[in-house]
Formats: structure tokens, sequence, C-alpha cells
């Protein structure tokens, strides 16, 4: 059979996650990955997720095993509304979509508002598979280049007196692959023009919780509501995954009534709703009142983590690599001094036993080549210590 013709168009301008790809290779033996943005299955509360299962498993069965809301449970939608109202962003349960994790609401949102040929701004560099989910609803990707402060909101508004854009996509905190956050006064900018040039904006915010300082940035969505006295703009997604679990799959998106029923539509036909199971044992685990806790170990711990890790970094490849260190996340993002093809590199650290993510993976256009992302999530000291060693008889 000539199959020749069968796959959509848009497939062919598709690539595969490069991260994925990695993944495989780090599961090789002997191989020390920094690769992969997966939280410390170390830190998950077994005991907590036992119990909130056998809650929802045996008090709650009847919507545990049943089919559900498209918009998700009512109860966990309240208990994601009071979630977040700890970071400013003040919703009604009747605002949010629980999601199969956040990477499905950035994918039913852009399908949403997105026409093949309509602009969408990201920074550089960018979360992959918001590139991905981008390309595969046709959008046309410009970029704008970002510092320590985040996404240079100078070039935006440059970029702005000659093109139309549907919308921005940003991670405002802790941004992956970067770990940069955007400053304060470039958050107010973003938001003053995004209403006077009457774009979206789509704020992603997985990392926002994993801060190593008390410091808090407001979140777009917060400033825009202080400032305008609505939201009509912002699309404000987040996630369970590095809070509590990636396996439970979900997320949730918070927007405007014109926007969400149509998300909701797009849901039923994808999937119907977020899994019931899943989202009885998050609703459970909500109401033990172990989050707090469970934050703050997690914070202290990846604060730890990253601080050996770029201890290690300047110490033994200070002198040909430079770094941005994070005030929270999960990811260093570390440059070359001198030009290098990172990933054309990346060949000798597997040689040695060692994998990263290669930074030019993370740029819609001018990807930076002397680029990579590191992860210390996963990674034990001891593991560290040897990966750096790798890395340095890599070069």
């Amino acid at each position: 059979m000539n199959t020749e013709g069968f796959l959509a168009a848009r497939m062919a301008r598709l690539k595969s996650s490069a991260i994925r790809e990695l993944l495989k290779q780090s599961k090789m033996e002997g191989v020390i990955s920094l690769a992969g943005g997966i939280p410390s299955s170390a830190l998950f509360d077994f005991d907590g997720l036992r119990e909130a299962t056998q809650l929802a498993i045996t008090e709650y069965p009847e919507h545990a095993f049943q089919y559900g809301l498209t918009e998700g449970s009512h109860t966990l939608r309240e208990r994601i509304a009071e979630l977040c109202e700890g970071r400013g962003v003040v919703a009604s349960a009747d605002d949010i979509v629980v999601t199969a994790g956040s990477q499905q609401a950035l994918d039913l949102v852009m399908r949403a508002v997105v026409d093949p040929g309509d602009i969408f701004v990201v920074e550089r560099p960018t979360y992959l598979a918001a590139l991905q989910t981008l390309e595969l609803a046709e959008a046309q990707i410009l970029s704008v280049g970002s510092d320590s402060d985040g996404m240079i909101v100078d070039e935006l508004a440059e970029l702005l007196k000659t093109r139309k854009i549907k919308g921005v996509y940003v991670v405002p905190t802790f941004g992956n692959p970067s770990g940069v956050t955007l400053s304060r006064a470039r958050r107010e900018q973003l938001v003053q023009l995004a209403v006077k040039h009457e774009f979206l904006i789509l704020e992603d915010d997985p990392y926002g919780e994993l801060r190593f300082t008390d410091e808090r940035q407001p979140t777009l969505f917060e400033l825009s509501q202080s400032l305008f006295g609505n939201t009509e703009n912002i699309i404000y997604t987040s996630t369970f995954s590095k809070i509590l679990a990636p396996g439970l799959r979900l997320g949730w998106v918070i927007m405007p009534q014109w926007l969400l029923h149509n998300v909701a539509i797009i849901k039923q036909a994808a999937d119907l709703h977020a899994s019931a199971l899943s989202q009885s044992v998050a609703e459970c685990y909500l109401g033990l009142n172990r989050m707090t806790a469970q934050v703050e170990k997690i914070r202290a711990t990846y604060k730890k983590k990253c601080a050996v890790l770029a201890q290690l970094l300047e110490s033994e490849l200070g002198d040909v690599l430079t770094f941005e260190y994070p005030k929270g996340g999960m990811f260093l993002w570390v440059r070359f001094r001198e030009p290098r093809n990172c990933t054309e590199w990346m060949k000798k650290a597997l040689e040695q036993g060692v994998v990263f993510v290669p930074g030019e993976y993370f740029f819609a256009e001018n990807p930076d080549h002397s680029t990579f992302r590191l992860s210390f999530a996963t990674a034990t000291e001891e593991q560290m210590q040897e990966a750096v060693a790798r890395l340095k008889r890599a070069l």
C-alpha cells in the first residue's frame, strides 16, 4: 500500500520532543541523566498519596470510578481555587477546567484560539512542548530575547509596532529552560502591552511554588486584575506534576468565560474529562492539608541540590562555562564562554555516561548552540559530582 499523502501536512513540521529521545538514552546502564525535567520521586508524599487513594476508593467510589464533568470535579476545582488564591490568582471553580496535565491545557487553549497563520510570540529560549502545541495549531511563531530579568519586553514592544499578534506564551517564574524570573517592571509592562494591543497572555506556571527564597513576584493574572480590574485576556495554567505527582496527570487552566466554554467543547472531544480516579485522589489529598508541608520539603531539597550542582560547575568548569543562578525551579541554563555546538558535544558526553539537553531545541528561531540545560531535581549529590567529572572529561 502506498501511504504517501495520508499524513496531514502539519506533521512534516512537527519534531519529536528531543527530551523524550534523550530520556531513552538516559535509561542506558551507567548513564547519569541531568536531562529530563522530572521531579524527584524520592520527594513524593507516598504516605499522603496512599491515604488519599484509600479515601477516594472507599469513601467516594461512585466519583472515583464513574464518568464526570468535562470541566472536572467541582470539589477539586474549588480546592484548586483555594490553592491558587495563595498565589494571588483569585478565581472561582467555574473559571477552571481540570486537564490531563498542564501540557493538555496548552494544547486545548492553542486549538481554541489559534487560526493557521496567527502570530504567537515566545521568548528565546522557551518550553519545547509549547513550541510543539503552537506548531500543531499552525501558528506563526515569533520570538524575542531574554536575559537575567526574563523576557525582554522592550523587544516585544518594538515588534508590536509593525505586527498584530494573537498572543504571548511565557513561563514568567523560574522558566523552563532558563530558570530565570520575569522582573516586576517587565511583568507590568507586558500586561499593559496586552491591554493596549489587545493580545492574549498564556501564563504557564508549573514552577512558581518551587522558590528558594521568600520573595514572590505577582503572577501576570494578579497584576492584570490589580492594574485593570479584569483578566479577560489572561489565561493561567499550572499543574500538580511538580508539587504532588506527575503520574496523576492533572493540571488546570483558569480562563475567562468567553474562552472556557469553547475549551471545554474541545476537551470533550479529546478525552471527555481528566481521569476521575486521579481527580478523586488529588481532591482527597488537598483535603488532608498536607500540601504546604510537601511544598516546603521540595523547596528545601531543590535549593540544596541546585547549590551543589552550581558549586561543582563553578569549581570544575567555571573557566569554560557560565550560568545564571536561579531563585527557584528545577534547572540550570548553562552557556559556554566560547562558541561550541552542544549537540555535537553531547555525543562525547554520552560516551562518558552523562546526558543533558542541548539548548538549541528550546528556540523557535536563531538557536544558541552554545547553551544547554541541566536539571538538578533527580540526581543525588554523589551522582552530580560524578556527572560533572564526566562532563569535564568529555571536553
